[in-house]
This record gives structure tokens, C-alpha cells and sequence, in this order.
């Protein structure tokens, strides 16, 4: 019931709440603390590839229009140990992705972000999942992903139609 609180027993500890906080905190969702320069910024889905290049010159010009931060996102890869040790549980294990260094240097040195404020998150797991979960913790305004051109999206799905599904927040597909 709104207004009422029920105190649990004295040996469990509660989470204090703050009366001037949006929305109350639980014990059990710790929340990440993000850049707050960066808070309803865009979130970009960036692997170096032609579509992603593409993904990310349409995010920049959208945060230096909206005058917000840009968070580019790069995943790295996990691959399930089933495919080596033929266990039953599906058990992911980070493949290390020096990749996502490249790709910080690049951008590092590109003269196209010079217009925005830009951070480079590095995630491992689900592209969907990761792209999601860094848009729920910057609170972003839009999440812009480049289009999959080939077999492996026909058949499995692309990241952009999967994310256009389930995402809570405006997703901008790039072709």
C-alpha cells in the first residue's frame, strides 16, 4: 500500500531511502555509476565494421544536435565452453578481445569526434543485452545500431531487429 512501509526483521539490513530520489533503489539492483556528463547521451553500437562506421556518423551528428554526450558501446566476444569441453550447461567464457583497444585508439585519433564529448564502454556478452543495459545506466535518449547485411543475420536474427524488440528506449537502425 502507498504511503505505508513494513520493517523487516532487525538482523536484515534495508536500504536507506532517499526521499528526494526519483525512484527508490532495492538491495537486489545495485545501479552503476555512469559519467554524469554523459546522462541522456546516445548510445552507439560500434565494431569498426562498413554499417557500424555508418551508425556512428549519424550518432554524432544526433548528440551534437541535441547537445549531449556520445557513448560508444563495443562487445566483445564470449563463446559458449560447449563448443571445446562438450559439457551440457551452456557456461560463457571471455575470449580476450584486444580489438576494443584498436578501436579506442582509432577513435582516439579520428577528427570527426572532435564536435562531441565521447566515451568508449566495453562490454562481453548478448549485443542486445549489453547495448540495452548501457542505455538503462546513462538513461540514453536513443540507442543507434547499423543494419546486418548477410546470411547469419537472416538466420539468426539481426542485433538491430532483436534490440528494436525488446529495447525501452527509441532505436535508430542505420541501413
Amino acid at each position: 500500500m502507498a504511503g505505508h512501509e513494513y520493517f523487516e526483521p532487525a538482523d536484515r539490513k534495508r536500504p536507506v531511502a532517499d526521499p528526494t530520489a526519483a525512484e527508490p533503489q532495492s538491495a537486489e539492483e545495485p545501479r552503476h555509476s555512469c559519467d554524469p556528463a554523459f546522462k541522456h547521451g546516445v548510445v552507439v553500437g560500434f565494431d569498426g565494421s562498413t554499417s557500424s562506421e555508418r551508425a556512428l556518423a549519424y550518432a554524432i551528428g544526433m548528440a551534437h544536435r541535441s547537445g549531449s554526450g556520445l557513448i560508444i558501446v563495443h562487445v566483445a566476444n564470449r563463446l559458449p565452453t560447449t563448443v571445446w569441453a562438450g559439457c551440457e550447461p551452456p557456461v560463457f567464457v571471455d575470449v580476450p578481445d584486444h580489438r576494443t583497444e584498436v578501436l579506442g585508439l582509432e577513435l582516439a585519433c579520428a577528427d570527426y569526434l572532435a564536435e562531441v564529448p565521447w566515451i568508449l564502454v566495453e562490454r562481453g556478452g548478448d549485443i542486445c543485452h549489453e547495448l540495452e543495459e548501457v542505455g538503462r545506466e546513462y538513461e540514453a535518449d536513443a540507442i543507434v545500431v547499423g543494419s546486418t547485411h548477410g546470411i547469419v543475420g537472416r538466420i539468426f536474427g539481426s542485433v538491430a531487429g532483436r534490440l528494436a524488440k525488446r529495447a525501452k528506449r527509441p532505436v535508430v537502425v542505420i541501413p
